[in-house]
């Protein structure tokens, strides 16, 4: 597979964003729409991190390399590390070795059959659902339709299934009617992740560890968790992270030799791409053979 980012050397001023979605998983930008975005805002580098997106790697290069942007191979997967949900951020793999996207596939497939399980109890509770041959409300689909989405995607048009016309029937919330059916998130042990990637030819790092509805990473569970898994790094610079959460994370990195990495986590149009000095990932992007001048 040609890479986008063969050949490339930027500078260490040089603007990037590590961290993008798109419609394949959650987001709301359209790939093409994403990267002209990134064209026209001048940024040098990307990494679209679709959440347990690996069969899409050979179509986003394609696109790259048709826009003559370069996008890093990259992928978020959704993980749980003693049972609380750890998302990873997974950079340089080759997705034809197939270890990390059978762990993305399965992921899929019980996404799914929580999906099915979740619409069955509901219909089981007396709620009326629409049925999948009529024509469905706005941004509203029926069961087969929400299966055909992406696995992160799944949750929210559930929630958008009920939430239609939840006031006018005094239903409780959608999401706890959606916990009440047996909703749950598919996920992947981290350890299989990290193991995948790496065996992959990639590199793992935590996504945000600073943020407050993930694990909320300490010292003590940092230590912990390199004792345990063969981590790569950390996503020491998020929007969401506080000045001090940031300086943190960037002196445990550098303490233990760990890659940084920078990302804004834009979904859509309304939270856009941040414009991140290359040298925050530099040794992150060496790894990956990005040169610098």
């Amino acid at each position: 597979m040609n890479l986008s980012t063969d050949h490339l050397a930027i500078s260490a001023a040089s603007p990037i964003d590590l961290q993008l979605h798109t419609i394949y998983s959650d987001g709301q930008w359209t790939p093409a729409q994403l990267l002209d975005h990134l064209l026209n805002a001048g940024f040098a580098l990307a990494a679209i991190t679709d959440h347990d997106r690996v069969d899409t790697v050979a179509e986003i290069q394609q696109l790259a390399l048709e826009k003559h942007f370069p996008v890093l191979v990259a992928a978020e997967m959704t993980t749980v590390w003693h049972k609380d949900m750890t998302d990873v951020l997974c950079y340089g793999f080759d997705p034809t070795r197939g270890a990390l996207g059978a762990l993305a596939q399965d992921v899929l497939f019980r996404q799914q059959d929580n999906t099915r399980e979740v619409y069955t109890n509901l219909l089981r509770q007396g709620y009326i659902l629409p049925p999948d041959d009529q024509p469905q409300a706005p941004h509203s689909l029926g069961v087969a339709a929400i299966l055909d989405k992406p696995s992160a995607q799944q949750p929210h048009e559930l929630v958008a299934l009920l939430t239609r016309d939840e006031t006018e029937n005094n239903r409780p919330p959608a999401g706890e009617l959606l916990m009440q059916a047996g909703f749950a998130w598919a996920t992947s042990p981290i350890a299989a992740v990290v193991e995948a990637a790496h065996h992959d030819g990639g590199v793992c790092l935590i996504a945000h560890p600073g943020r407050a509805d993930f694990t909320m990473y300490t010292v003590d569970l940092l230590d912990q968790l390199r004792r345990e898994l063969p981590i790569d790094g950390l996503e020491v610079y998020y929007p969401a992270h506080t000045s001090d959460q940031t300086a943190f994370y960037l002196q445990y990195a550098q303490k233990y030799d760990l890659l940084t990495s920078s990302g804004s986590d834009s979904h859509s149009a309304d939270k856009k791409p941040i414009k991140y000095r290359a040298e925050l990932s530099r040794r992150l992007l060496e790894r990956l053979n990005i040169q610098f001048m």
